[in-house]
């Protein structure tokens, strides 16, 4: 498996796998399909000078990508602070991969002048929550019952890392 930098090549992939979690619910808060305009336009806020998206292939085949946030974008207090997020192709699930893909990115926060992040995880998703807890993430904070899809009410949950002393 190789991490880089994702490219314009990629969005299909991303976009992919991105869907993938949205159709099995509990994933993500959006309900409804990204197109791929959409992904671009998302594409383009994300430079590898400060807010890089890696993906994780296998051969030439994206299998999963991590890419991080602005916090509260324009406060500038707030500016080494950042969300990860990190989605893994269904396929490719349970081998590490997306652990892998968090600590690249934490080892890239230096470069990037990002002192702590921060994962938003639907609170009954428990397979992520394992694998934040895994990575050394501590539970911050939780807002119940904030997303609902369908009838079915969830929270967030807020976990963090401080990742430079």
């Amino acid at each position: 498996m190789n991490i880089r930098n994702a490219k314009t090549e990629d969005i299909d992939r991303i976009n992919d796998i991105y869907n993938q979690a949205i159709h099995e619910k509990f994933k993500v808060a959006y309900v409804t399909p990204w197109t791929k305009h959409r992904r671009l336009e998302w594409f383009k806020e994300h430079t590898i000078e400060e807010y890089p998206i890696y993906v994780a292939e296998i051969d030439t085949t994206v299998i999963g990508f991590v890419f991080i946030n602005p916090y509260r974008p324009g406060r500038k207090a707030l500016k080494q602070t950042a969300e990860i997020s990190y989605f893994v192709d269904n396929n490719y699930r349970r081998k590490g991969i997306g652990r892998k893909l968090i600590e690249y990115m934490e080892s890239k926060c230096s470069k990037l002048g990002i002192k702590t992040l921060f994962a938003i995880i639907i609170d009954n998703n428990e397979e992520s929550v394992k694998l934040i807890e895994k990575c050394g993430y501590k539970k911050w904070g939780h807002l119940p019952k904030i997303a609902i899809f369908d009838t079915i009410e969830v929270g967030h949950l807020y976990y963090g890392k401080r990742i430079i002393p």
